[in-house]
């Protein structure tokens, strides 16, 4: 017993009637500083209150009204959490107990185990888990509009440029017919846009066909409107899986593409897509400009930095390699379960 008191990692106070320390064990004495301590070794009660920041109630995350001191018999009081201002840590959480062990002589013991590591996976799940809320709410924003700029704008867009065709044919005024004819031609590269944007929010060839199918469709536009070809490897061919991974996958490949045409100054790049070993392994490089990769990201740095925080929510990891005049390397790693799909993201 004596060696579970001394080298317990619960700090551990025995406190009288009057709220004067009896013992700590190490633990307990290594939260408070030297002159709290002393203070408490000499019986002034009130010294516990300079390190204490609260306990949690059932109403307020800190407070201070009816405490433990005071109210040591409450029940509510046999186990709480509670904030101590500590040396060297700052305010820490800690779940306490308090008991009383005699009543007569009005000894009561604090038993106290740091909750911040807790506190900090807690944290880390909230946030990712508020995150994949997110981006799920983003997606299916993106699939509503997609769909109807589609069905909704772009046929009655449609509908109006066939209205002009047909006018060509009721009027011989070479001047009106002359407008018609810009007017047709404007209206045509406005829909041509409608549909590119429709594909960029959410392409249908990604929930509909699956990863390769929507890649080589994007290929093919980014080569249309930029003369940009890009050599696609991939051995998944019709192969499916869960939506969030899909969506993952998509949206990290496109912002490398991206990152590509912007910086890398390059007209060609390799795309690899493949399973391998339970594994699902995207690599996109360059032989471009390449940069340091400890000096500041050309631009905001968020295409990076949302690329990690996206492979995370999926158990994936996220590296680039590159070197200046050298180029880029971006590889995504994803695990993946032998029955993979299905996912959340439908």
């Amino acid at each position: 017993m004596s060696k579970l008191y001394s080298q317990s990692r619960e700090a551990i106070f025995f406190f009288n009637h009057g709220g004067r320390v009896l013992y700590m064990n190490p633990a307990a004495e290594k939260i408070v500083d030297n002159d709290v301590l002393k203070q408490l070794y000499e019986g002034h009660a009130e010294t516990i209150c300079r390190v204490c920041r609260g306990y949690m109630s059932e109403t307020e995350l800190r407070t201070c009204i009816a405490c433990y001191f005071t109210s040591p018999e409450s029940e509510r009081f046999s186990s709480f959490q509670v904030y101590l201002d500590t040396v060297g840590k700052g305010v820490i959480p800690y779940a306490a107990s308090y008991h009383t062990l005699d009543e007569t002589e009005g000894v009561h013991v604090l038993m106290l185990r740091d909750l911040s590591q807790q506190f900090k996976t807690q944290e880390s799940f909230y946030q990712n888990k508020m995150m994949k809320h997110v981006i799920h709410a983003q997606e299916n924003e993106r699939r509503r509009i997609s769909r109807e700029l589609h069905d909704s704008v772009a046929q009655e867009l449609m509908s109006a440029v066939i209205d002009l065709r047909v006018l060509k044919y009721m009027t011989g005024e070479e001047e009106l017919l002359k407008k018609m004819r810009q007017t047709e031609e404007s209206m045509t590269r406005l829909l041509d846009d409608i549909r590119n944007l429709a594909v960029e929010l959410r392409p249908a060839a990604l929930d509909d066909f699956g990863l390769e199918a929507a890649f080589r469709s994007h290929f093919k536009r980014i080569k249309e409107s930029y003369g940009f070809a890009i050599c696609f490897d991939s051995n998944l061919d019709n192969q499916r899986y869960g939506s969030e991974v899909e969506t993952v996958i998509y949206r990290i490949g496109q912002e490398a593409i991206l990152n590509a045409l912007k910086y890398a100054e390059v007209d060609i790049l390799n795309f690899v897509l493949r399973e391998e070993n339970g594994h699902l392994r995207l690599m996109v490089e360059d032989k471009g400009k390449g940069f340091d990769p400890d000096d500041d990201p050309i631009g905001t740095g968020l295409g990076l930095y949302g690329m990690q925080e996206r492979a995370e929510l999926v158990g994936g990891r996220v590296s680039i390699h590159s070197e200046k005049g050298k180029g880029t390397r971006i590889t995504l790693d994803i695990p993946v379960p032998e029955q993979a799909y299905g996912g959340d993201w439908s």
